[in-house]
């Protein structure tokens, strides 16, 4: 059996490069780990880090295709980030103008939960620690 140590990054292609940058980075607090232009593609890679582990990649790429549709399409599903306070954060997104769906109660673990969208329509959870 393979022996898997853990994620080592999550990979995202965004149609408006600061637009997004300045919400994963803004919006969502995290740190820019490196940021290069790669002028072959005529594209952006941000590196980004969550609490200090290098875990989230931006790409921009000319005219990318639409997401076909939202959760369950095939592929990427959601991105989930814990978070100590779901109230808290949802209020820090709302303050940004960014709507939330309703607290969700995670029937497995009894924790709290919602979903929210980036500004290319990726759905993102919130998950409570």
């Amino acid at each position: 059996m393979l022996k898997l140590n853990g994620v080592h990054h999550i990979a995202i292609i965004c149609t408006d490069y600061q637009r997004s940058k300045q919400f994963y980075c803004e919006v969502l607090g995290l740190s820019i780990v490196r940021e290069v232009y790669r002028a072959e593609r005529n594209s952006y890679k941000l590196d980004l880090e969550i609490a200090g582990q290098y875990q989230v990649e931006l790409f921009s790429f000319p005219e990318p295709p639409p997401r076909p549709s939202m959760p369950e399409a095939a592929g990427l599903r959601h991105l989930a980030l814990t978070v100590d306070d779901i109230d808290e954060a949802i209020a820090a997104l709302n303050a940004y103008g960014i709507a939330t769906e309703p607290v969700r109660i995670d029937e497995f673990t009894g924790k709290r939960y919602t979903f929210f969208p980036d500004p290319d329509g990726l759905p993102l959870e919130l998950y409570e620690a």
